[in-house]
């Protein structure tokens, strides 16, 4: 798991990097402007990201990774308006300053807690950043929702219920039209591109991924 760590003040960047880099893998940026650089040459699955940054702030930087990433706000301007402000604009969670350590990593374990599905009975299952409610067929990635159709929701919940298993178009249209013979497996690319370019929208991150000549699978790192 990546964390990216936004934190001006050097010391307390050092201690969060401390207590996190035993678990995760942590990235540094000292300003907000620098926050969004890194965002250009990489996904982190977390952020944690005080408000009191130079360059931009914390509050502009939120406003354009929202939806990229999950985002906690750690931070000295704790008042319950910042709270709720930071929360409906689209952090995850709020951490005031000073902080717990303890309760610092329970926060972070939870937010990156991912459910692995292991049977067809699964509700509501999350993967590298996709979330879908079998109950009401929705699909969203941190959050954003998806729009998914149908056909294109059957698709990704066979495979992200199978990471890192292979299918042919032949094998998927089978399970998702519920056909028994091969049937057209032209219509399962054109699917899956439509997933692709939803997912585009929020991440350059390859997760349906094409081995040629054989199917495709949900890439689990």
């Amino acid at each position: 798991m990546d964390i990216l760590v936004v934190e001006d003040d050097i010391d307390i960047g050092n201690l969060l990097e401390e207590l996190l880099q035993e678990k995760y893998s942590v990235c540094r940026a000292y300003s907000g402007t620098e926050a969004i650089l890194q965002f250009e040459n990489r996904h982190f699955d977390l952020v944690l990201l005080d408000l009191m940054l130079p360059g931009l702030s914390g509050e502009e930087v939120l406003e354009r990774i929202k939806g990229r990433s999950k985002v906690i706000v750690i931070s000295a301007k704790a008042g319950k308006s910042d709270r709720i402000s930071n929360l409906l604009n689209g952090a995850n969670d709020f951490i005031s300053k000073p902080f717990d350590n303890d309760e610092l990593l329970a926060r972070v374990e939870v937010q990156l807690r991912e459910n692995v599905p292991v049977t067809a009975g699964e509700k509501r299952i999350s993967l590298m950043g996709i979330t879908i409610n079998e109950e009401e067929m929705t699909a969203d990635y941190y959050g954003s929702d998806l729009h998914l159709t149908k056909l294109e929701f059957g698709i990704l919940r066979l495979l992200i219920m199978n990471p890192n298993r292979v299918f042919s178009k032949a094998q998927i249209f089978e399970q998702v039209w519920n056909y028994d013979s091969i049937g057209n497996e032209e219509s399962v690319k054109v699917h899956i591109s439509s997933i692709r370019n939803k997912l585009g929208k929020y991440t350059d991150k390859t997760i349906i991924a094409t081995i040629w000549g054989i199917g495709f699978k949900f890439v689990k790192e």
